[in-house]
């Protein structure tokens, strides 16, 4: 029989309240699994925390990495399913895609409408991913996002609505799979760099992040934001430009020097979906790094673990290029 760990962190799969108000994290991952595992599973749970994904932050994503590691290594467990609110959930699902060092599947879920509601979602969300982490072409796929009936990429899938059950995308590339009541079937693969395969993975699960702001525009922005994070001492910026990642003469003149003082600068986009390519900003000019088609919280994750390798623009580049 196999054996999947369940690791909760909250959220509003875990909250309670009547309508649409309600508080996240109340719930503990016992109750939430009562009737919702499938045939044949055997099911171990841990708290890793029970917070709101807004309150998310790198120290859990640095217990949950570490507890994976440790738990990886017993041969009897299948895979993981990880608890998440929704709000941040793509960014914890990317950040564990590009630093596991494990070929078992994770997948992470979660619910637009708390536990309590009128018709919650999280029961069926909840058996789909263990579902999903059963299936045996999980395996090697790195982490996954599994909800409202669709499997995602960690590093393709966004939350692209405030309220709808369907509020998980993938712009640029879709669903990679599909899940229906725990029968799962897979489309299409990854193929960018992830887990086994990456170069960010971290070799100190002590050591801290580095410092990266995202900064993002609109008419008349001004560059008085990247001053901001440029005092603050961050060592990197990503800058959500407006449609191709374009900016104003103004911010593009801090953007250079904020480059001659050694802070590296990603242009991303605010659009949503998309490349950002070469256009009216000739990136190697500036020593500007191209995010590519992930959004700007996703390139914040990367540039932070790139900046553990290299602070060097041409060598993040290329890690931007083929993770």
């Amino acid at each position: 029989m196999d054996k999947i760990v369940v690791l909760a962190t909250g959220g509003t799969i875990a909250g309670t309240g009547e309508g649409g108000a309600y508080v996240s994290g109340q719930v503990g991952i016992e109750r939430l699994l009562e009737g919702v595992v499938p045939e044949g599973l055997r099911i171990e749970s841990e708290q890793v925390a029970n917070v709101g994904s807004q309150d998310m932050d790198s120290s859990i994503w640095l217990k949950l990495l570490e507890r994976i590691h440790t738990l990886s290594a017993q041969e009897d467990i299948k895979g993981f399913v990880i608890t998440h609110g929704t709000d941040t959930m793509e960014e914890t699902a990317y950040f564990l895609h590009l630093t596991l060092q494990s070929h078992k599947p994770v997948v992470l879920t979660g619910a637009m409408r708390n536990s309590t509601s009128l018709s919650p979602d999280g029961p069926m969300n909840l058996y789909n991913a263990l579902a999903v982490c059963a299936h045996p072409e999980s395996a090697g796929l790195g982490v996954l996002v599994a909800m409202d009936e669709g499997i995602y990429s960690a590093r393709g899938v966004s939350k692209a609505h405030t309220s709808h059950l369907g509020a998980f995308k993938a712009p640029s590339g879709g669903a990679i799979g599909h899940v229906y009541y725990g029968q799962a079937r897979f489309d299409a693969k990854p193929t960018k760099k992830h887990t086994l395969q990456s170069c960010l993975a971290l070799s100190d699960h002590s050591q801290p992040l580095p410092k990266v702001a995202i900064v993002y525009t609109y008419v008349d922005c001004g560059d008085f934001l990247l001053k901001a994070a440029l005092q603050a001492g961050v060592q990197g910026v990503v800058v959500a430009g407006m449609g191709n990642g374009n900016v104003s003469h103004t911010l593009l003149e801090t953007m250079t020097q904020a480059t001659r003082q050694g802070v590296v600068v990603v242009r991303s986009s605010r659009v949503g979906s998309g490349c950002v390519q070469l256009g009216e900003i000739e990136d190697a000019r500036y020593n500007f790094v191209r995010a590519g088609d992930l959004n700007p919280q996703k390139a914040r994750i990367l540039l932070q673990l790139a900046l553990l390798k290299s602070t060097q623009p041409q060598a993040i580049q290329e890690f931007f290029d083929t993770h």
